[in-house]
């Protein structure tokens, strides 16, 4: 074989080995179940007072218990406060200088503006101030 036709054959090769191949296709079925069999309708006695439920909730919120997260590591005052169902939480620079809690790791929560025990909506926003640890 030729050099010149040898590169090519090379080149040919290393190019169909550089060929993406397609992505496999993925099928998914869905099964309905069957439909539920409806019961005849009856009607309650007239002398029978119907059947009263209370009404529902209309706020609608869970509530949660805030931790008390002051004095941990900024990271675990962010999980304890997710464990707790709160995941509407702000961070601020407890010194005023408005820096970003880049790493939580390294900074310790020193405030939290709602009170630790106090039931709250779970989608209540929770601000927890922290200093860089060892400032």
């Amino acid at each position: 074989m030729s050099p010149t036709r040898l590169a090519a054959a090379l080149t040919l090769t290393l190019l169909a080995a550089c060929t993406p191949t397609p992505p496999p296709t993925v099928t998914e079925t869905v099964t309905q179940p069957p439909p539920a069999a409806t019961a005849p309708a009856t009607t309650p006695p007239a002398d029978t007072p119907p059947a009263t439920t209370p009404p529902p909730d209309s706020s609608g919120a869970k509530t949660c218990t805030v931790p008390n997260v002051v004095g941990l590591v900024h990271q675990t005052a962010q999980d304890t406060m997710q464990a707790a169902g709160l995941y509407r939480l702000k961070e601020e620079d407890a010194t005023g200088q408005g820096r970003l809690l880049v790493v939580d790791r390294n900074w310790t929560t020193t405030a939290q503006n709602v009170e630790a025990g106090k039931e709250v909506p779970c989608d209540t926003e929770i601000v927890l101030a922290a200093r860089k640890t060892g400032e």
